[in-house]
């Protein structure tokens, strides 16, 4: 299995583990309804959710240009670079959402983005 591919199953877990950061230490946690508690959350674990939200919307482009890299016998180095980065880049997106700080934030959205396009391009 390719770098590339790992980092598709690095991106589906990314949504959990902002969930998790969201759920961390909640007082009041309830597990029956998580969604009904993390829609009252304020601060860092709204934050946190929101990120998840963001996560789960950036999966499938990203997903489906990996695939579609490796289906269209684009340069394997280059495709499991973009993949790599984009996996790091969408975990400081994380870091920069929960700490608050939304032009970082916003920049690492875009290259996060910039990577799925390179992975269409590298394809073409």
């Amino acid at each position: 299995m390719t770098v590339a591919f790992w980092a598709i199953l690095a991106a589906a877990l990314l949504p959990m583990l902002s969930a998790g950061i969201a759920k961390a230490g909640g007082a009041g946690f309830d597990n029956a309804a998580p969604r009904l508690w993390l829609a009252r959350q304020t601060g860092w674990r709204q934050r946190a959710d929101w990120a998840q939200r963001n996560h789960l919307e950036a999966f499938p482009p990203f997903a489906a240009a990996v695939l579609v890299a490796a289906i269209a016998g684009a340069p394997q180095r280059a495709a499991d670079l973009l993949a790599v980065l984009f996996v790091l880049l969408r975990l400081a997106y994380t870091a920069a959402y929960v700490f608050d700080r939304p032009t970082l934030r916003s920049g690492l959205w875009t290259l996060g983005f910039l990577c799925v396009l390179g992975l269409f391009v590298i394809a073409a």
